[in-house]
């Protein structure tokens, strides 16, 4: 008979423990997929049972197969103690946050942080009691010298949000825990599949599974997973606010995580192809992507990644803003939105000057942050370059 879940699926590859982890048809009457439990109240069959807390589960906020089946397969494939699902990634890297820290506390964030993670620090972690001091993305093992008696966690991303540094996540792990802090890192760019967090040295890795793990544009949810240390801390947080993401959310996550494999191999293949494009163009000053041999990260990457997902950065020649916007308004196959890892391509323009305090952002020229979808990328090269020649005659 047929093993499902396999023994010991550790000895597997990756794309073959995304097919099976998480899942256990004997134990859904033999339906492959984990079906959505939507429910709150669960009944206890004695008084005994209820008073003494004995079951699984004894509340819809605190689990349910259809919540488990991701948690173990996310555990299983980011090498994590435990994970913990969220309704958004932002609401997963406050729960890693609140978990990490108390008032009086000191954290190091990178300077190229998701800037809604530096409003959530400056904001929230602010009226909490919690100083938070923003540091060079390209400091290294030298953030040793950044760290004070009260730092208690350290916030990286790697590469950077929009102006995508390479961080050495394993020199800075080593630094931050020589010290007794707490490594946090945002891979939500890489996925475990690309950068083992927990491998690397990362104690609490957050997810934004809205990108990859979903593929469809159509899905918020997050992920935080952490080692054996950390996870009951993480637990208890997430236990606390109650901050669980809905069935239906979960169950399509289950679906994305089957197929994200194949889906981000391509997303990467076909964005270092534009990537490379784009850095022959005339209009084009450098091209933000790890994965090029000229980006100033590409040693980190080579060494610690194991490929590059679809997302990377465009650094303009000097334009007026109405050429920039004559490109990019007439754009047949490249969408204008936030997000990004689903199956169309977007663009959006960013400027990281407003924010940025601990590090100059001076790229030369405007840029602009691209998605590549899983269109055919010859005729994304014709869009782009239709847009090229309107920003020539906007200039």
């Amino acid at each position: 008979m047929t093993e499902t879940p396999p023994r010991d699926p550790a000895r597997f590859r990756p794309a073959t423990r995304l097919v099976h982890a998480g899942r256990d048809p004997s134990a859904q009457h033999g339906f492959v997929n984990t079906p959505i439990y939507r429910g709150s109240t669960v009944l206890y069959p004695t008084y005994d049972d209820i008073v003494n807390r004995r079951g699984r589960y004894n509340y819809g906020t605190s689990g349910t197969p259809t919540m488990d089946a991701l948690t173990d397969a996310w555990s299983e494939l980011a090498g994590a103690a435990g994970t913990v699902v969220t309704p958004s990634g932002l609401s997963a890297l406050t729960v890693a946050l609140m978990a990490s820290l108390n008032a009086g506390d000191h954290l190091l964030v990178t300077d190229s942080a998701y800037r809604p993670t530096r409003i959530f620090c400056d904001g929230v972690l602010a009226r909490f009691g919690v100083e938070t001091t923003y540091v060079d993305p390209l400091v290294g093992a030298g953030i040793a010298g950044l760290m004070r008696e009260n730092t208690k966690a350290v916030l990286v991303e790697a590469p950077g949000s929009q102006s995508f540094e390479m961080q050495d996540v394993p020199a800075i792990s080593e630094a931050v825990h020589a010290r007794g802090g707490t490594l946090i890192m945002d891979n939500t760019w890489a996925t475990p599949l690309l950068f083992p967090p927990h491998e690397r040295g990362v104690d609490i890795a957050v997810e934004a599974g809205t990108k990859y793990l979903s593929g469809g544009s159509d899905l918020l949810i997050g992920l935080t997973s952490a080692n054996a240390r950390h996870f009951p801390a993480v637990r208890r947080t997430f236990d606390h606010f109650a901050m669980c993401a809905g069935p239906e959310d979960i169950f399509l996550a289950l679906r994305g995580l089957r197929t994200m494999a194949l889906r981000l191999r391509e997303h990467g293949r076909q964005g270092l192809e534009m990537a490379r494009w784009l850095q022959a163009r005339p209009e084009v000053l450098r091209v933000l992507h790890p994965g090029l041999p000229e980006d100033p990260g590409h040693a980190i990457w080579k060494r610690d990644f194991s490929g590059a997902s679809g997302l990377f950065g465009v650094v303009l020649k000097p334009v007026p803003e109405a050429a920039v916007a004559a490109m990019l308004d007439h754009l047949e196959l490249f969408g204008m939105g936030f997000s990004w890892g689903g199956f169309e391509s977007l663009v959006i323009p960013f400027d990281c000057t407003p924010y940025r305090t601990a590090t100059r952002w001076a790229p030369g020229g405007p840029t602009l942050r691209f998605h590549i979808g899983l269109e055919d990328v010859e005729d994304l090269k014709r869009d782009l370059d239709a847009g090229f020649a309107r920003l020539r005659a906007a200039s």
